[in-house]
């Protein structure tokens, strides 16, 4: 996996690494925020069995080049899982053309509720893997022998082996209603939609003075987001003073802290657009930016 990868593709491989005497490795980020792929592939070996990474990093918006990890995993045998809670809510994806073994992506991120999400994987993977989790539902039949004095448990059709007790069924009809929504719309409209306010907001804050951008300059690599510091200011200090106008951006580690570390950052400040934003929002966030310059 990467180093700019989200705190939860990363504590945990770290757990599983601690119970199953794992080995795991990072590889390296440029200074820019980019990864490097020279070292990501060089990090394969025969004994790889899965590598891990975002399509697009939650910190600067930097589509990474999934295709081209997932042919070098599969020539050395080893499989795939990709962090699409970034890309599938952003930008067109093909798992097939991709060829990823494993896609996750959460729905609260594209206009869906909490607490759900999915996981795509091949059927014959998931034909093979056992249940992670015991309840109703993910099994076909449990019978008792007497004689043995033992239960014998037939395990579930997928995907409901894998979906033990009761299912979030409000969660599941709205995020299907979201996919839809996005689906009408079309995802190459959202992604031109996003980099037409991304190239139009770097242009005005770039009208700052006292703020620095973050991330590649190459805009045409990248989704709607955009990291930055005040001169200074804390990133909470200038995520406050935008909440007073009304403004929401996030602010900290962004639950990154690896690769803020790589980018030499105490924290950052996030701007992130989507379908609903406008160049009157921009010009707004420039304005109120401006004034968080003075203080």
């Amino acid at each position: 996996m990467s180093l700019m990868e989200h705190h939860s593709n990363i504590v945990p491989w770290e757990l599983i690494s601690k119970i199953n005497e794992l080995k795991i490795k990072y590889a390296k980020v440029n200074s820019d925020g980019t990864l490097n792929y020279n070292d990501f592939e060089g990090k394969f070996s025969s004994k790889t069995k899965i590598a891990c990474l975002s399509h697009v990093s939650n910190v600067s918006g930097v589509i990474n080049d999934v295709k081209r990890i997932t042919k070098v995993a599969h020539e050395h045998g080893a499989l795939v899982l990709v962090d699409g809670a970034q890309s599938v809510p952003h930008v067109r994806v093909d798992v097939k053309d991709l060829e990823m073994d494993f896609l996750a992506f959460s729905g609260h991120k594209m206009l869906g509720p909490t607490g759900i999400g999915v996981l795509y994987g091949k059927k014959e993977l998931f034909e093979k893997m056992g249940p992670f989790q015991g309840g109703g539902e993910m099994i076909k039949e449990v019978s008792f022998s007497q004689a043995r004095e033992q239960c014998k448990i037939t395990w579930n059709d997928i995907p409901w082996k894998f979906e033990a007790g009761t299912p979030n069924i409000c969660g599941g009809i709205a995020l299907m209603e979201a996919v839809k929504y996005l689906e009408r719309i079309g995802m190459t409209e959202v992604l031109r939609h996003e980099k037409v306010l991304t190239e139009y907001a770097v242009k005005r804050i770039q009208e700052c003075k006292k703020v620095e951008l973050h991330g590649p300059s190459d805009l045409s690599s990248k989704c709607g987001i955009i990291p930055f510091t005040v001169e200074g200011l804390s990133s909470h200090d200038v995520a406050l003073f935008f909440d007073t106008y009304g403004i929401m951006i996030r602010s900290g580690f962004h639950c990154a802290q690896p690769l803020h570390q790589v980018l030499e950052l105490q924290s950052s400040a996030r701007a992130s657009f989507y379908i609903y934003n406008t160049r009157e929002e921009i010009d707004r966030f420039v304005e109120v930016l401006k004034e968080i310059e003075q203080v």
